[in-house]
């Protein structure tokens, strides 16, 4: 039984961000699993994979932004409009300005900053709520993106569309597989252990309780086997694809994301934000400053996922960016994140992300209607949302470790309630 509790402790953590992660990626692999059945194998096939990664990489970047506003206290229903916006402003500039698609790119992430200084302006020094903000800025740039593009489709360059549309290059020796993606695939499973075991270092120099060596095995071995598998399967596509541009873009965010939220100040602030923005700005935090740069952040995030979208469709709509801003709020939600803020991680929201994508990925190989697929979306943002509420209000947060509950014969027992006074005064308590 002690296995089951080091195992439970240290696999994924014990942190309450980490127990729910565990559970929303044992829902992923479960709708794998399920979709990879159900659809005779298509799920997990190279070509699959490439396109759902292709296809939802520019949510899952609207969900690392979406998590920090959410975390904060705040919510963002302007992403959608914001992302449609830039893509029109780019586009327009490449087609009749002939500005160069290097500095199209430059221009979409400075309409991102305009507009995301604008945006939290107004929520951290006027004092407008997020929600009012951002559902004032979904109408306006909304409009914008239909004003400026004549509800016309506007298409861009060649040279654009690789953020949205390219792939890792094909280079070096005839391999079978694309040798960049391997070398990535390679680098990474590098960097999984370089970093578990310097993590076990500074644990032992610190004197703290270290995990078992088995437990610390098993986690690489899983963490690696998934990088493995990912690494063959984007690597052996059909000739002239492999892992798209959008997502590299897309780890490379999500790296930088994790290492900013959990290894500095300025990530530190934001989870303080949110949990208790009173005690935070007793402590010293810049509330006002906080609030700033994670609305401004969001928007600058959104203005990439529309261009990368652009790129991808290889050319703007008016119809561009229509309810992003809800799958990335439900993306955040389903990946752990609490719906009052203060708690919720960058990869766990990769994860809820990736929960959405291939669910609406696997309804669509089974030819689902549309209809269906948006009913049962909705079910699952619902239940998830619900899970998260049902276990703050029983003081705990996994189901699992709750089902173990009364199989646990080494647990103490619970101690005796106290005894009543008694009223006989010959019979009063001994002091031990």
């Amino acid at each position: 039984m002690s296995r089951i509790k080091d195992l439970q402790k240290n696999l994924f953590g014990g942190t309450t961000s980490n127990a729910r992660q565990f559970g929303m990626i044992s829902t992923l692999v479960a709708i794998v699993a399920l979709f990879q059945i159900w659809t005779g194998g298509l799920t997990l096939t190279s070509g699959n994979l490439i396109a759902v990664v292709s296809q939802y990489s520019y949510i899952l970047i609207l969900a690392i932004g979406m998590l920090m506003v959410i975390v904060a206290g705040h919510i963002d229903l302007s992403v959608g409009s914001v992302a449609a916006f830039t893509g029109i402003v780019v586009a327009k500039a490449m087609q009749e300005y002939s500005l160069p698609w290097p500095l199209g790119i430059a221009l979409g992430l400075l309409v991102g900053v305009a507009i995301g200084a604008w945006q939290g302006f107004w929520v951290a020094y006027i004092g407008v709520p997020a929600f009012i903000v951002t559902l004032a800025g979904m109408l306006l740039f909304r409009g914008g993106n239909q004003y400026i593009g004549n509800a016309d489709t506007v298409p861009v360059p060649e040279g654009f569309r690789e953020i949205g549309a390219g792939f890792l290059p094909e280079a070096g020796p005839d391999t079978g597989y694309n040798n960049l993606t391997l070398l990535l695939g390679v680098a990474a499973c590098a960097g999984v252990v370089w970093r578990e075991l310097r993590a076990r270092r500074t644990r032992r120099e610190m004197n703290a309780d270290l995990a078992p060596v088995w437990v610390t095995a098993l986690r690489l071995a899983v963490m690696t086997g998934v990088i493995v598998f990912a690494t063959l399967r984007f690597a052996g596509g059909r000739i002239g694809t492999s892992l798209p541009v959008s997502g590299i873009i897309l780890i490379a965010l999500v790296l930088a994301y994790s290492h900013y939220t959990r290894n500095t100040v300025g990530g530190r602030h934001i989870y303080a934000v949110g949990g208790n923005s009173r005690a935070a700005e007793l402590s010293g935090v810049r509330l006002k400053r906080v609030n700033f740069l994670v609305m401004l952040n969001m928007s600058v995030l959104a203005a990439l996922a529309g261009m990368i979208f652009v790129a991808r469709s290889a050319a703007s709509g008016p119809q561009d960016g229509l309810s992003w801003e809800l799958d990335a709020i439900a993306a955040v939600f389903i990946g752990g994140a609490a719906v009052s803020g203060g708690l919720g991680t960058v990869s766990g929201s990769i994860v809820g992300g990736l929960v959405m994508a291939l669910l609406n990925n696997g309804l669509q190989l089974e030819g689902v209607g549309s209809d269906m697929v948006q009913m049962i979306k909705g079910l699952v943002l619902l239940l998830a949302v619900a899970f998260d509420v049902y276990n703050k209000s029983q003081g705990r947060f996994s189901v699992i470790g709750r089902l173990m509950r009364p199989f646990r014969s080494d647990e103490p027992a619970a101690p005796p309630e106290p005894s009543a006074p008694a009223s006989d005064p010959g019979k009063a308590p001994v002091a031990g």
